[in-house]
């Protein structure tokens, strides 16, 4: 295995506009979740979210032989013990996976009791708010390694 200092020598310019194009889907998949398209408008989320994911995905990808090409991205938001799946995003099409990430997002904790319905079929009326914690789980599809686990 390479030092993380030699992988950034490896970094493949063309993935930075792909992990841009997968980064917009996520956020076009958060807007189609459960929770209906004219809340959309209402979810906040914190500007450092997307950049610090951003970054890790790129990390994780860094090792992988088709780099972010290979990537298959699972998005799931997080709210108390229950995990709800939001979307899948094959980062290109065309390249058969070589390894799945699953990008978890969480709620931000303190408004909980105003969202709890949020999932349901029940109105809500606060926002949307996403904490600026996640975890990545990174699974490799071509090998029999263990699963690798990042908290962010």
């Amino acid at each position: 295995s390479l030092p993380e200092l030699d992988l950034e020598l490896l970094r493949d310019p063309a993935d930075d506009a792909l992990c841009s194009r997968v980064l917009d889907a996520v956020q076009a998949a958060l807007c189609r979740a459960p929770l209906g398209p004219r809340r959309c408008a209402r979810r906040r989320r914190p500007p450092p979210l997307l950049r610090q994911a951003r970054a890790e995905l790129q990390r994780l990808a860094r090792s992988e032989p088709c780099g972010m090409r290979g990537a298959l991205l699972d998005l799931c938001v997080e709210h108390g013990k229950a995990c709800h799946g939001v979307g899948r995003i094959a980062a290109d099409p065309a390249v058969v996976p070589t390894f799945q990430l699953t990008l978890v997002l969480r709620l931000d904790s303190r408004l909980w009791p105003k969202i709890q319905g949020l999932f349901g079929s029940g109105p809500a009326f606060a926002p949307l708010r996403l904490s600026t914690g996640f975890r990545v789980i990174k699974k490799k599809l071509y090998s029999s390694e263990q699963l690798l686990v990042e908290e962010c």
